[in-house]
């Protein structure tokens, strides 16, 4: 919900009763010519609102009672922020009209034109599409694709929610065939999957919800900012290599792939940055690798070590600088999932087990960092991560600290 914007005049109604009446409303500038107005009358008093359209004309509307004398019900009797919320969803409201797709014009807003809206700017300002229309196809619109995206309520996106997390996680299955499903979740740590899991699809709904709000294609946001996802079901990762195992791993891989490897582990950097880069985005002077385009959308700068500069000295040689940074050993490039096999089949000859993702190497990159007592906003910045949050979330527990290291000092030794 937007905030609330303050008026010490019209703020309660102890500040409004010193207010003397008048015919002429009192105005309060919610946003550029939009105003939300307090008539006090001799009799009663009432909230406005007043939009001031693009040919400089003013338009007005009546919202409700005020709650000077009788309890606000957010219905025709309203508080100073409930008229506030009124007067947005009208203002918004008198845009479309003036932008010409009013919900006559344009038919109902559903939610699988929303989730098409956002899918196209998702594609252009942010990376990942996959993963978002596959939560889409997989999960909002089967169930809420149908509804009209203004009208629903916080009532019907949590039992969507809730929904989710009792339902039994979708298997992959070929097209044209029939849907598989997994068990239903029964232990702890299945609950505590699928309820992660329903998360994941609620921050996507919201994340759309919210992009339909600000473009001004659903009034108000309320609805999804009741819905809170559940608490305390995100495990911290804890599965990364030791140096042993890592030595171990590269030396069984194909020369091709064990360079990929070799890089995430020095750099940190995910396989999609990894096989997106050129030579160019080695910087050999500063020892730094420059990332274009992260999961974020935004450029970053990863820092190596005198190990890792000397090992991209020989990725690069002498190609131009406009080649692919990596490539198979024929040339050609790296695609999506062309690791997933290489990975799995290296870890089987490596016996690491269980067998990791490719990202477990990007997590050993940090761990190792945070074992060696690397500040945590450092790593934050190596990983690309806009503050401190995932890195204390998963590496905060390999860091010695100063609790720990004042513990074990001070304790005694019991000789039991």
């Amino acid at each position: 919900m937007a905030r609330t914007i303050s008026d010490p005049r019209l703020d309660s109604r102890t500040s409004r009763r010193s207010l003397p009446h008048a015919h002429e409303p009192y105005w309060k500038s919610i946003d550029g010519g939009m105003h939300l107005g307090y008539r006090k009358g001799k009799l009663k008093a009432s909230w406005l609102a007043r939009y001031r359209s693009d040919d400089g004309r003013y338009h007005k509307t009546g919202l409700g009672i005020a709650d000077d004398t009788q309890d606000p019900d957010n219905l025709n009797i309203l508080s100073y922020s409930q008229a506030q919320a009124k007067a947005r969803e009208w203002f918004t409201k008198m845009a479309h009209h003036e932008a010409g797709y009013t919900g006559a014009h344009e038919g109902r807003y559903t939610v699988i034109r929303l989730m098409e809206d956002y899918i196209e700017w998702y594609a252009v300002h942010r990376r990942g599409i996959g993963q978002v229309r596959s939560v889409c196809n997989a999960h909002i619109l089967p169930e809420l694709g149908h509804l009209e995206a203004e009208k629903l309520t916080h009532v019907r996106i949590r039992a969507f929610h809730e929904k989710l997390a009792l339902a039994p996680p979708k298997r992959r299955t070929k097209p044209g065939n029939e849907q598989n499903f997994g068990s239903a979740p029964d232990t702890a740590d299945e609950i505590r999957q699928r309820k992660a899991s329903a998360n994941r699809v609620l921050t996507v709904l919201k994340a759309a919800l919210n992009r339909a709000y600000v473009e001004g294609r659903v009034a108000s946001d309320e609805a999804w900012r009741r819905v809170a996802p559940f608490r305390s079901v995100d495990a911290p990762r804890v599965r990364y290599l030791t140096l042993e195992e890592c030595s171990r791993l590269v030396d069984v891989c194909a020369p091709d792939f064990a360079r990929l490897v070799k890089a995430a582990l020095f750099s940190g950097c995910r396989y999609g940055e990894l096989t997106q880069m050129h030579v160019r985005d080695f910087i050999a002077d500063h020892g730094r690798l420059y990332v274009q385009a992260s999961k974020n959308g935004k450029e970053r700068f990863v820092t190596l070590s005198d190990e890792a500069r000397h090992f991209f000295w020989d990725v690069v040689g002498n190609r131009d600088e406009t080649d692919p940074l990596f490539c198979h050993a024929d040339g050609s490039t790296w695609k999506k999932a062309h690791q997933t096999r290489r990975l799995s089949e290296a870890c089987k000859v490596a016996k690491i087990e269980p067998a990791i993702s490719f990202h477990i190497l990007r997590h050993t990159h940090a761990s190792h960092l945070a074992m060696n007592r690397t500040p945590l906003p450092v790593i934050a910045a190596q990983l690309g991560h806009s503050d401190t949050r995932m890195v204390e979330k998963h590496y905060a527990h390999l860091a010695p600290s100063y609790v720990a290291d004042a513990i074990r000092e001070g304790m005694p030794t019991f000789g039991v």
